[in-house]
């Protein structure tokens, strides 16, 4: 049920470039440490996301623990969300690095509930976190709630590929996030000047139906120094995207190579009717609903149907890719940048999860998104006149 690969939370921890509005006279950062119960000698790493690979962390300065303090020094161009790990301490602290003075009381048991302080954007994360934690321990509760009540109900459907008992499941899972959602929304529209709030409105667009109005109204509010940050500019991206893959827009072409190493494009794919199919082989909804997509090809294809399958596996998965393919007996056209959510046709397309599709018609017109199942045949037959 968690498998419309949601990067919320993700988002919050470990990613992007922040902005200051507290920053030393001299422009450098000191992070001084407090820990007590830690041995002499032992290494501090602080680290930071990995732009291109979500999840992997690349650690950049080291220091060790004298006398129960360490200090790290150093000038940030931006501040953005770094974290510390202790040489063999469970965990890691999340914190703003940027230019001031950062001070950081170590809690040696439970790292992640160690106290940061001392810059603006650090005080806003710390608030932050405190005032969704109840919000979230919530939602884990409901949720586990909800996946042993609807176990054998989603098992069941899988096993029949009834893609409309699935799809109202996850729709019911996703309401179990929306006060954290709605506390996401009222955060960023209180707070323009925190970096939080880009932050955050940022990650909405991952949401399973974003309010794209309230966020658009939130980003026009921002400060000219947030909407400058990588988060800022992220979030005028998808907006303009969004806005260039509504239905009614001509589908953006685009061009990338096949399981061969051959460059194809959108236009040169193009049948009376096509579907942009955004998958993966790692992606289960996806796979789950392959043989739906396979019967429908099969059927209509004749008659004009075409299919172009845009993987976003990753670099160095090319051979799972080519395999998912051969066994869910996908016959159509395929490419892949090997990219993942960095792909520049998922960007173009403003994809945040999949599977996500996308229907033209003879015009390259789109003229509906994510059908499953019936609804997605009848509207085939329909474009086709079948």
């Amino acid at each position: 049920m968690k498998l419309k690969m949601k990067k919320i939370l993700l988002l919050l921890s470990v990613t992007a470039l922040m902005v200051s509005c507290n920053k030393s006279g001299d422009g450098e950062y000191i992070i001084t440490g407090t820990v007590t119960g830690v041995e002499n000698g032992k290494t501090v790493i602080l680290q930071k996301q990995d732009e291109e690979i979500m999840g992997k962390m690349i650690p950049v300065d080291t220091v060790k623990v004298e006398n129960g303090k360490f200090e790290l020094k150093g000038t940030a161009t931006e501040p953005s969300i770094h974290s510390l790990r202790i040489e063999t301490k469970q965990g890691e602290i999340d914190f703003v690095l940027e230019n001031g003075k950062i001070n950081i009381a170590v809690d040696k048991d439970t790292l992640g509930k160690s106290k940061v302080t001392g810059t603006y954007n650090n005080e806003e994360l710390t608030k932050f976190k405190t005032d969704t934690q109840a919000i979230q321990k919530d939602i884990q509760k409901k949720a586990m709630a909800f996946q042993q009540m609807n176990m054998e109900k989603m098992t069941a459907a899988q096993q029949a590929k009834d893609t409309a008992v699935i799809n109202q499941l996850m729709k019911e899972y996703g309401k179990i996030q929306e006060p954290l959602i709605e506390k996401y929304y009222s955060y960023s529209e209180k707070n323009p000047k925190s970096f939080i709030s880009a932050l955050i409105t940022q990650s909405l667009f991952n949401t399973p139906e974003p309010d794209f109005a309230r966020i658009q109204k939130i980003y026009d509010g921002l400060t000219s120094e947030l909407k400058n940050t990588k988060p800022g500019k992220a979030i005028k991206e998808k907006l303009e995207n969004r806005l260039a893959v509504e239905i009614g827009k001509k589908a953006p072409d685009f061009s990338a190579k096949n399981p061969e190493g051959k460059t194809v494009s959108l236009k040169e794919s193009l049948g009376k009717v096509t579907i942009i199919d955004f998958w993966a082989s790692w992606c289960g909804p996806c796979r789950q609903e392959n043989p739906n997509v396979v019967a429908l090809y099969n059927e209509f294809h004749d008659k004009g149907l075409n299919i172009i399958g845009v993987s976003l596996d990753r670099e160095g998965e090319a051979e799972s890719w080519k395999k998912a393919i051969e066994a869910d007996k996908l016959t159509w056209t395929h490419v892949s940048n090997l990219k993942f959510w960095q792909d520049p046709i998922a960007k173009k397309y403003n994809i945040t999860s999949i599977p996500a599709t996308f229907i033209l018609d003879a015009s390259g017109k789109i003229v509906a998104k994510d059908l499953r199942g019936e609804e997605l045949r009848a509207k085939v037959k329909e474009l086709l006149g079948a």
